[in-house]
């Protein structure tokens, strides 16, 4: 590239930097004339910031409704009820977290973050809506069923989660599906402590004697158990433990349909699907029933499209259907009496309520039920057979909205900057690359901004190759690597993102993130009557390269933030919203560190609009210890051995906390009064480095 003659002398020119953002151009550089005008600009654009812009700015109106939304505090806050809850049973997200996190001296309880909060008022909502939504649509056309759900463990098989979906849906008949031995076991157990005696226990997951024979003596208890065939060989397993234990047992069938939706959670749908009966083992099945006297033991039809099912169109196709298969089932004798849709009713996890992507849908919970009962009565209809109980599995949907998941923001990358008592360096750089240096302010000077990126890189590589040799020291690399980050924002590049370090393993509590490429809504649960200045993506504590968040919703590749606080660079905290659903029970101990504390928030009268009803920390480092076969008791022996009383009490209490970082609670009291320090710093960092830009030499 040819070396280009500058007259050190010369004026900036007006228009050098035109294209670019004026206020990281200070008027020395820029020259009075476009200064002044860039001024006026700045002058015109509104200083203030809302909540309600924060609140656009992060779509939670489209994500959030009807539960999540900024108060005028500039805090999430929670709606219990839904579009129910009056005006004070709001719950403020940032008292809860002040609550739970906040030293026990101060009335708080002293949990750890990260921190899971659970809100039961939600749950029973969902429950209520989904039954409502199906009960509308049964009433409204006619259908000559009725609605009985249940839910999938699956989901998420926390104890107070599954007791509180049987107790909130028993008046709706609601019961629960078992993939599992366990999960079959703790689906009993609920069932019989708490759940309707009509309520259906459907046992899906591939099945072995024990499987079958604890579905069999579920029914000798009272409970109404269904045990759903997913291979053509597990009947003769029901057939045999059926006469063994002297049970009559009731079967269904998975059909394996022909309708399959695209994308990821459509995967095990389609004639190519992981689980379910083709036509012929499904009249295989029939035949084998009737042989042995048993075809009136086949009573429902199960089938899944998949997770996510992005339209009503796809939805009424694959209903219709397994409606078809049905209908077919009667006609060939079986005491048919439920169509169970599984799973597929979607959340909009990105609030565009659109089906191009898996991380939203174009229907709402009423358009889905509509749309299931109408392909069911239709087809049924047309055949002349009795309409049957419909049953769907909507876990996602019930138990996505009612937890949140709050961390922390304990650092961030500095933005670049160049120190101006290190400015000299660049004049000791040699000859070659002095003088690509020369060319690279002169076209900055002269906004030449496509000659100014060829020879700002053209500077970085030549610098690097002489590091290399030994040539330059360490000190010239970063001064010229902040000299181009500098010309390059000044060209209207941007600030890169900056990194903001996060207390949480994305492996442990975001697991479907780095697996699948899910997104979750996050966002900060405070300050948002605060314009977020910073772009930022999310760095976990794990030694892993995958424990970032740098992709989100909206097609986003950097997050919206604000400047961490100065005090000790903590209380800064962000929610991971919409993740109830299948999380917990996927998440590992990757680096040992485990699931996070726990607290369970209800709507009640008091002061703050809620009541921690249940609180728990999470896994300390001897827990997770034990996960993996350690004694933690023989290695504190161990250890003791070689050390002090103090030391020994110090590592004791090391095993009994939590593997994430800890900090004083007093330090990370939520606060909103440290901004204008943050920004102050900012600034005074940018005169500094402007006060060196307006000494370098051309």
């Amino acid at each position: 590239m040819p070396a280009l003659a500058v007259d050190a002398a010369s004026p900036v020119a007006a228009h050098a930097f035109a294209a670019c953002d004026a206020a990281r151009f200070p008027a020395p550089l820029l020259g009075p004339t476009f200064a002044t005008a860039a001024a006026a600009v700045e002058d015109n654009k509104p200083d203030t910031w809302s909540a309600d812009l924060s609140s656009a700015l992060y779509n939670v109106d489209g994500w959030g409704a009807p539960y999540f939304f900024v108060n005028d505090d500039g805090d999430v806050a929670v709606r219990p009820h839904g579009a129910a809850t009056l005006p004070g049973q709001e719950i403020d997200l940032a008292k809860v977290v002040a609550k739970a996190a906040g030293p026990r001296a101060g009335g708080g309880l002293g949990l750890p973050l990260p921190l899971l909060v659970r809100f039961p008022d939600v749950l029973r909502h969902r429950v209520e809506a989904l039954n409502a939504a199906f009960d509308y649509a049964v009433r409204s056309t006619g259908y000559g069923g009725r609605y009985q759900g249940v839910y999938p463990v699956k989901c998420n098989q926390d104890r107070h989660v599954v007791e509180d979906i049987v107790e909130f849906g028993e008046p709706f008949r609601f019961g629960l599906e078992a993939g599992s031995k366990p999960e079959l076991l703790l689906a009993m157990s609920c069932l019989a402590a708490r759940g309707n005696p009509d309520a259906l226990l459907i046992c899906n997951g591939y099945k072995d004697d024990e499987y079958v024979s604890l579905a069999l003596m579920a029914r000798t208890m009272g409970l109404n158990t269904v045990i759903v065939l997913e291979q053509e060989e597990e009947l003769d397993i029901v057939v045999d433990a059926s006469r063994r234990l002297g049970v009559r047992p009731v079967v269904g069938m998975r059909a394996k349909l022909r309708t399959k939706h695209a994308g990821h959670f459509g995967s095990t749908s389609g004639e190519k699907g992981k689980f379910g009966l083709n036509a012929a083992q499904i009249l295989s099945v029939v035949s084998k029933l009737k042989t042995v006297g048993m075809l009136d033991c086949l009573q429902l039809l199960h089938f899944h499209i998949g997770s996510q099912i992005p339209t009503t169109s796809l939805l009424a196709d694959g209903v219709g259907e397994a409606a078809q298969i049905y209908c077919e089932l009667a006609r060939l004798g079986a005491a048919m009496r439920v169509i169970d849709v599984g799973g597929g009713l979607g959340i909009d996890y990105d609030g565009s309520h659109s089906a191009q992507t898996d991380m939203s849908v174009a229907y709402s919970l009423e358009e889905y039920a509509a749309a299931v009962v109408a392909a069911v009565g239709r087809v049924c209809d047309r055949r002349g057979v009795a309409h049957p109980i419909i049953c769907s599995e909507s876990g996602r949907a019930l138990v996505s909205h009612h937890s949140v998941l709050v961390f922390e923001a304990f650092s961030a990358s500095s933005p670049g900057h160049i120190d101006p008592a290190t400015g000299y360096l660049l004049d000791e750089l040699t000859d070659d690359c002095h003088a690509d240096y020369r060319n690279l302010m002169a076209a900055a000077v002269r906004g030449d901004f496509d000659t100014c990126g060829l020879y700002a890189d053209q500077l970085k590589r030549r610098c690097a190759e002489q590091f290399k040799e030994g040539i330059l020291g360490l000190e010239h690399l970063a001064a010229v690597d902040s000299l181009c980050e500098i010309v390059a924002r000044g060209m209207g590049a941007g600030e890169a993102a900056r990194t903001y370090h996060i207390n949480l393993s994305v492996f442990t509590s975001l697991p479907d993130m780095w697996a699948i490429g899910q997104m979750f809504p996050i966002i900060p649960i405070q300050r948002l009557g605060e314009r977020p200045a910073v772009d930022g993506v999310l760095s976990d504590l794990t030694c892993d390269s995958d424990g970032k968040v740098e992709h989100f919703i909206g097609g986003r590749q950097s997050l919206p933030l604000h400047e961490i606080p100065v005090h000790g660079t903590r209380g800064y905290y962000l929610g991971m919203f919409l993740g109830g659903a299948y999380q917990e029970a996927l998440g590992g101990l990757h680096n040992l560190f485990g699931g996070p504390s726990v607290v369970r928030v209800s709507q009640s009268d008091g002061p703050h609009c809620f009541a921690v009803t249940r609180a728990t920390a999470g896994p300390s480092c001897a827990d997770v210890l034990r996960s993996m076969q350690h004694e933690p008791e023989v290695m504190f022996e161990v250890l003791k051995q070689r050390t002090d009383a103090a030391t020994a009490a110090a590592i004791a209490r090391a095993f009994g906390a939590m593997p994430y970082l800890s900090f004083d609670p007093e330090a990370a009291a939520m606060s909103s009064d440290s901004d204008e320090g943050s920004a102050a710093g900012v600034a005074e960092e940018d005169d500094d480095e402007w006060e060196f830009m307006r000494g370098l030499t051309v």
